[in-house]
């Protein structure tokens, strides 16, 4: 990737991130995970100081820390993406006075979920990041048997659980969580490509017809599986199909016409990689 385009990928992904703190959760009282989620909250208690301010105070410390883990470069990026958030918030909050777009609550949180989904996952396609708690995390996963997901999955719920106090709104804590689920899931979307796939395994006895009939009416490429059931008593043959979401209905009739006995196990295939099989 071209150091243009990762300069758009940052630029664009913080002035989301700075947007939709300025006119979706900060008037609604609605708080976002990692550091600008932190920031969020001393601001409130703190208001004398500026929230783009209090983003680079908070999340700047633990970048620096992260220095020797994640090196130079990574770290200095991330530098860039935090100044740019910090900046883009007080610009559009301080000097442009930019207003709330809604002060509906539910549409606060699920629309500025999405634009910080839509920022972090920008940044990351530019090999940056929004650092802060995610670094903190990663630092502690190196020094204890948690592992990052974990950590991070923590430090947010302490966040929400803590805006309970400084709100004193039991109410505004749950529609931030609906947010920061949203944000994860657009993030998880960016980075992977949209759940419009899913991985079927069909355990059948008729695989050859099932086989003939998928290829024909679905035009989809499988891997047949040979196997025995958990007492080695029985043969057991899978059909494993990676299909596209509008196909799924399409399948299980083709299945339920030629072997009513079969038994489907469908999952979300968020990550395909290499070629196809």
């Amino acid at each position: 990737m071209n150091l243009i385009k990762k300069a758009f990928f940052i630029t664009f992904g913080s002035f989301m991130i700075s947007y939709s703190a300025v006119a979706f959760l900060s008037p609604n009282s609605i708080i976002t995970g990692g550091g600008v989620g932190l920031a969020q909250l001393f601001y409130t208690l703190f208001p004398s100081i500026t929230l783009g301010f209090w983003i680079a105070i908070v999340s700047a410390p633990l970048i620096l820390i992260g220095m020797k883990y994640f090196g130079k470069g990574f770290v200095i990026r991330t530098l860039i993406s935090i100044a740019l958030i910090s900046f883009f918030t007080d610009i559009l909050k301080e000097f442009l006075d930019v207003n709330a777009v809604t002060n509906e609550t539910i549409l606060a949180a699920i629309f500025g979920g999405l634009l910080v989904g839509l920022g972090v996952g920008f940044i990351m396609l530019g090999k940056s990041s929004t650092g802060g708690t995610t670094i903190l995390a990663e630092i502690l996963a190196n020094y204890s048997r948690f592992k990052t997901s974990q950590i991070l999955l923590f430090i947010d719920a302490l966040i929400m659980f803590s805006s309970i106090f400084v709100y004193n709104d039991v109410q505004k804590a749950l529609f931030s969580v609906i947010g920061v689920y949203i944000t994860s899931r657009i993030i998880d979307i960016l980075l992977s490509g949209k759940p419009a796939q899913k991985s079927v395994t069909i355990v059948t006895n008729n695989v050859k017809i099932l086989s003939e009939h998928i290829d024909e009416k679905l035009g989809e490429h499988g891997t047949i599986l040979y196997g025995y059931n958990l007492k080695h008593q029985q043969n057991k043959t899978l059909i494993l199909v990676i299909i596209d979401i509008s196909k799924l209905q399409l399948l299980k009739s083709i299945i339920n016409k030629y072997d009513k006995d079969a038994f489907l196990i469908i999952q979300e295939a968020s990550e395909l990689y290499g070629r196809e099989y």
